[in-house]
């Protein structure tokens, strides 16, 4: 395999292994850090690249196994957490502060919630997946795959919903 027909296989889905190394371990220089990682093991491993069925459910597989295992690692005591996913200049400074803090709490909840579940919610709402591809990536049935994002929404929404009727009661 060539650079080029290496590039071209793996171009299009590098974001959405940063993305999810990102939503998993938070810090944006980890999460570059673990791409670039998974990039180099598929590099090295480009002769038997073409042996697997679907390279990018392959990479994520593979993104999540490295990002789980860094956060049992004691790197995770030097993770900072840094959250800049929301800009938009265009709306009012309070209502820009509204929203940054409802991102803020929306990604605090996913923190929360268990690794599966997590992951799960990084890959459906996303990075758009269907069911049957997050199945294979996290090797579950896809039927639990939908309960467990069911469970995961419902503990956002219930979570988020208290924090903002917070002091009406």
């Amino acid at each position: 395999m060539t650079q080029t027909d290496f590039l071209k296989l793996v171009l299009p889905f590098k974001d959405k292994v940063y993305r999810l190394a990102r939503r998993l371990l938070v810090s944006k220089e980890e999460a570059e850090d673990a791409t670039q990682e998974i990039l180099i093991k598929l590099w090295n491993n480009k002769e038997k690249i073409e042996e697997y069925n679907n390279v990018e459910a392959f990479s994520m597989t593979m993104t999540k196994n490295l990002c789980l295992d860094r956060l049992k690692s004691k790197q995770a005591q030097n993770l900072k957490i840094v959250h800049s996913n929301y800009q938009d200049h265009n709306v009012s400074l309070q209502k820009q502060m509204e929203l940054n803090d409802s991102v803020d709490w929306v990604s605090k909840i996913m923190e929360a919630l268990p690794e599966q579940q997590k992951i799960i919610v990084q890959l459906r709402d996303i990075e758009d997946y269907e069911f049957d591809e997050i199945a294979k990536v996290l090797e579950m049935n896809e039927t639990a795959v939908r309960v467990a994002l069911s469970r995961a929404r419902k503990t956002i929404r219930e979570k988020l919903t208290k924090k903002h009727s917070y002091g009406i009661n």
